[in-house]
């Protein structure tokens, strides 16, 4: 199916399915293993003991690596738009890419540097990774209202915009419960101390994730419009 989507489509929605398929394989397989607890864990907790640690590395890393080619054909995309449009400064389209592609590292941390094994390493990555992934977001729906209407509808802008405000929401408090925290552990149980700021941050947590992942479903669209040719030139002396 992947494969018939015109244009450069297969891209953006290889990077959802893989990206979705990352997080509900690592988190069966926790859960099946009794690693953590069903109800609400974070991310990086089905993703810390082994055999799921190394589902989860290597699929968020492939994940990262999708999202730096999603995000620079998006900046390749705007770029040619631009060019009869001008409804945006190329450093502005750059300064997005940067902040996205910051992002991409901070995943390649988080899937690395697991979160018992370099606590320290493994949290700024993580935010590093939400915290630029919620600016690209934002900054990405902004441009698509510049280039209303010839590129985009406002239907999709507005779409966009509203996961942008719901993750940016999220993400606060993500950081705020997860700072009260007192300990770093995986196995939470109801009712031990700082259950309730694990509890809050990690559906936080799942919610910016998710919220990525719906936003870059937004892509596909305007992905099948565009096609990348490798032209070759021979030179003869």
């Amino acid at each position: 199916m992947l494969c018939c989507m015109p244009g450069v489509a297969f891209v953006p929605a290889l990077l959802v399915s893989w990206s979705s398929a990352a997080f509900i394989i690592s988190y069966a397989i926790a859960v099946l293993a009794g690693h953590v607890e069903p109800l609400v864990p974070y991310i990086s907790d089905t993703g810390t003991k082994p055999p799921e640690s190394g589902v989860f590395g290597f699929m968020i890393n492939i994940s990262a690596l999708l999202a730096a080619i999603t995000m620079y054909i998006r900046y390749l995309l705007i770029e040619k738009q631009n060019e009869s449009s001008h409804f945006v400064r190329s450093s502005c389209n750059l300064f997005t890419l940067c902040i996205g592609l910051m992002g991409c590292t901070g995943m390649g941390i988080v899937a690395t540097f697991q979160e018992l094994a370099v606590p320290s390493v493994h949290d700024i990555g993580a935010l590093v990774a939400f915290g630029s992934g919620v600016v690209y977001i934002t900054l990405q729906s902004i441009i698509s209202y510049k280039s209303c209407p010839r590129w985009n509808t406002y239907c999709v802008c507005n779409i966009r915009m509203a996961i942008s405000v719901i993750s940016c929401i999220a993400f606060i408090p993500m950081i705020v419960f997860a700072s009260k925290i007192s300990m770093t552990k995986i196995d939470w149980t109801p009712g031990e101390k700082d259950y309730t700021y694990h509890f809050m941050s990690a559906i936080c947590e799942w919610t910016v994730a998710f919220g990525f992942i719906f936003f870059f479903l937004t892509f596909i669209r305007d992905f099948q419009r565009f096609s990348l040719r490798i032209s070759t030139e021979i030179h003869e002396d």
